[in-house]
């Protein structure tokens, strides 16, 4: 495991602890509009804090709440709380994001973590992907299930004709709000799919953690499957619209 994988686990435990005695009030306060278009919340800049604390040292960070920080020839992009929306209303699928990119324009690591259950999911250039819990030593190949019943459609509410289509066709799914979680869990379920606007900060290390999967990106759209016939599927309905 890589320094900066190790830090990034740190982070995200400094983030956990904080959290397992339940929300400050403060957190559920917002702020303003953060780099990533996104209103930000004190939950939002309390783990970005935290981010910056562990992480500036490898390198220059982009944050979809404050933008550039600091300098470096290396690239770290981070959503530090990933699915906001669910960790202010409670909703037990939420976590951290975070993608480094070095000198080269390569993206060497990548780690997503799911706040809510501790799920941690992690990849560099020397090292296949693999999943964990945080506070624990013991890491696999990611958990997968070869008769997963349903998939994850992020941004499902905005797309009602496709929604429509899914269900003629008897794909089910799920819409959790939470993209780089959902990327994460692509070994699992049975197909991820989003679309809408493509943000770096929501797809930077969620992607890089569907290795050996079927993957198909598209200027509004990404899927991603353990099966290439689900994937050509969905994107044939996609076209119809």
């Amino acid at each position: 495991m890589t320094d900066f994988i190790k830090a990034c686990m740190q982070a995200n435990e400094e983030i956990a602890s904080a959290l397992k005695d339940g929300f400050d009030a403060s957190w559920f306060e917002k702020t303003e509009v953060g780099a990533g278009g996104d209103v930000s919340s004190k939950l939002d800049l309390f783990a970005e804090e935290i981010f910056v604390k562990h992480l500036a040292v490898f390198g220059q960070i982009e944050s979809e709440e404050s933008g550039i920080i600091g300098e470096g020839e290396e690239k770290i992009i981070i959503d530090p709380i990933d699915g906001s929306a669910n960790a202010l209303s409670l909703f037990p699928f939420y976590g951290t994001s975070v993608a480094k990119v070095n000198a080269e324009g390569i993206l060497d690591a990548a780690v997503v973590c799911n706040l809510a259950n501790k799920d941690i999911f992690f990849k560099s250039s020397t090292s296949k992907v693999q999943q964990g819990k945080l506070f624990s030593n013991t890491f696999h190949d990611p958990h997968a299930s070869e008769k997963a019943e349903i998939g994850l459609f992020e941004k499902a509410y905005a797309n009602p004709g496709l929604v429509a289509l899914l269900d003629q066709e008897k794909l089910k799914f799920r819409s959790p709000g939470a993209i780089a979680l959902s990327l994460a869990y692509a070994h699992t379920v049975r197909y991820v799919l989003f679309m809408g606007e493509f943000r770096i900060y929501d797809f930077a290390a969620g992607l890089a953690l569907c290795e050996g999967l079927e993957v198909i990106v598209e200027a509004d759209y990404v899927i991603v499957s353990k099966e290439k016939s689900i994937a050509t599927r969905i994107e044939a309905l996609i076209q119809k619209l």
